[in-house]
C-alpha cells in the first residue's frame, strides 16, 4: 500500500511539474513569506498539544467527511486551540491538493503541515511554495540519503520536517537524521493495521529534547489521555475530528486531557 501511495504521488507530481516547471516552484518557494517556527509552537508544556488535520478520505476508511471549505474548518481548529494544522494534499486516496493547504495557510496564524508521500525536491519546494511551515518525511517511503537529503531541503528553506516513524529502525534513522520532531504512527503504512501501544514501546528511544508526536488511533480523549501518559508532547488527529457531529467540542475535549 506504501509504495503504491507514493508512486502515485510522485505520478501526480510529475504531472503539475509539466505545466510549472521546478524553476517557477522554486522561484516561488523563495519567494514565499517565510515559514513559521512551527517547533516553538509544538514545544513541550504542561498540557498535551494537538495537531488538528482537514482529512476529507482514507485508504483504509474510504469517504471520511465533505470538507467544501478546508480554511473554516482550518480556522474553527485554530480558534479552538490546535497548535498546528495538519492538510492531506494527496489527492487519489485522501482527496486532498495543494489549493486547500494554500487555502488554509490564509485562514490561520498556527504552523500549517503539509501531509503527503513526499520523495522529491519538487513536492517540497511545492509545499513552501504553497505556504507550508512543515513537511512529513515518511522514513517507511525513503532511503537513508534521500531522507538526509530531504530533511535537509526542508530545513534549508526555512520549514520543519515531521519524520514520521513505526519501529525501532526506523527511530534510529530518525535520530541519527538529527530530527528534532519525530511521530510514530500507530498505523502500519504498508498493512493498514493498528497498534495504540506502539507510541509507548518506541518514545523512550525518542532523545529527550526532541518532539515527540504520536499518530493514528485516536477516537475518544482517553486515546489522547494514553498517549500522553506514554510521552507525546503532541497528538495529531484526524478521523476523529472530521467525522463527529462537532469538531471544536471534540478538540476542546482532546485538549482537556
Amino acid at each position: 500500500m506504501l509504495a503504491d501511495l507514493v508512486a502515485g504521488a510522485l505520478e501526480d507530481a510529475a504531472e503539475r511539474q509539466k505545466s510549472r516547471g521546478l524553476d517557477q516552484v522554486e522561484a516561488a518557494a523563495l519567494a514565499a513569506p517565510p515559514a513559521l517556527d512551527a517547533l516553538s509552537f509544538l514545544a513541550p508544556a504542561d498540557r498535551v498539544k494537538i495537531i488538528a488535520e482537514v482529512k476529507r478520505a482514507s485508504p483504509s476508511r474510504g469517504a471520511l467527511a465533505t470538507i467544501a471549505d478546508p480554511a473554516a474548518l482550518a480556522a474553527r481548529y485554530a480558534a479552538g486551540g490546535a497548535s498546528a494544522i495538519s492538510v492531506l494534499t494527496e489527492q487519489r486516496k485522501f482527496q486532498g491538493s495543494l489549493a486547500d493547504l494554500e487555502a488554509v495557510r490564509a485562514a490561520v496564524d498556527v504552523p500549517v503541515l503539509r501531509k503527503d508521500f513526499i520523495a522529491t525536491d519538487y513536492q517540497v519546494l511545492e509545499a513552501r511554495a504553497a505556504g507550508a511551515d512543515l513537511v512529513l518525511l515518511i522514513v517507511a517511503a525513503l532511503d537513508q540519503p534521500t531522507l538526509t537529503h530531504l530533511h535537509a531541503l526542508i530545513t534549508e528553506l526555512g520549514m520543519t520536517p515531521l519524520v514520521e516513524t513505526h519501529d525501532a529502525v526506523e527511530v534510529s534513522r530518525a535520530v541519527d537524521l538529527g530530527a528534532r520532531l519525530v511521530g510514530v504512527n500507530a498505523r502500519n503504512l504498508s498493512t493498514f493495521e493498528l497498534d495504540r501501544d506502539l507510541f509507548g514501546r518506541l518514545a523512550d528511544r525518542i532523545p529527550s529534547g526532541t518532539i515527540k508526536v504520536a499518530e493514528s488511533a485516536v477516537s475518544t480523549a482517553g486515546d489522547v489521555d494514553h498517549y500522553r501518559s506514554s510521552g507525546a508532547d503532541v497528538v495529531l488527529v484526524g478521523e476523529a475530528l472530521v467525522t463527529g457531529d462537532d469538531p471544536v467540542a471534540t478538540l476542546k475535549e482532546f485538549l482537556s486531557v
